[in-house]
């Protein structure tokens, strides 16, 4: 499955791409405050692209220009956020060269296309943990509304108690934001 946009092709990772998910995964700044530790290798990412990544609705956010991976982008039917077969989550990442660029935002509105009018969801839900004030503003530009916040959560991949913000984007919300648009 690929998806293009003006500016990204979002695609399956392959092998070949762990040298360069490396390169933006290993920042502690890229992973960190979504709650995951950075990558130790490039043998680390290809483990990775291979168990993690290698899902259904996961996509590698690569610039139309060169056709490299410069993030990630994904919908995940197994969250803990929802236990409705109708619902999922969009999670994403992107490397520190590209921030502010608008990058994110336009993946997202095309993974969001896809959840609501090609595999029938009639929710998004969307989450950040306390700081991350850059995913915040991504969900925000996006459309999703704020849902609830939580305290104390135990955050296995970096092993932290943090407190995490969700939001969510109804098939109505997502219709209306796409009228106005258009």
């Amino acid at each position: 499955m690929m998806i293009e946009t003006e500016r990204l092709i979002l695609r399956p990772w392959r092998d070949g791409d762990a040298e360069v998910l490396y390169k933006y995964a290993s920042d502690p700044d890229v992973g960190t405050p979504a709650g995951w530790l950075p990558h130790e290798s490039v043998e680390h990412s290809l483990e990775i692209i291979r168990t993690i990544l290698s899902a259904k609705e996961v996509f590698a956010v690569c610039l139309k220009s060169d056709g490299k991976p410069v993030g990630n982008i994904h919908l995940n039917f197994s969250t803990d956020m929802t236990d409705r077969d109708d619902e999922c989550e969009l999670g994403y990442w992107l490397g520190k060269p590209y921030w502010g660029r608008g990058i994110i935002p336009e993946a997202g509105r095309a993974v969001l296309r896809r959840a609501f009018a090609e595999l029938g969801v009639n929710a998004v839900w969307c989450g950040r943990y306390d700081g991350n004030e850059k995913s915040h503003r991504v969900q925000q530009k996006l459309g999703f509304v704020y849902h609830h916040t939580t305290h104390g959560l135990h955050v296995a991949g970096v092993n932290e108690i943090r407190t995490g913000h969700v939001m969510l984007m109804t098939k109505r919300t997502w219709e209306k934001t796409n009228e106005q648009a258009d």
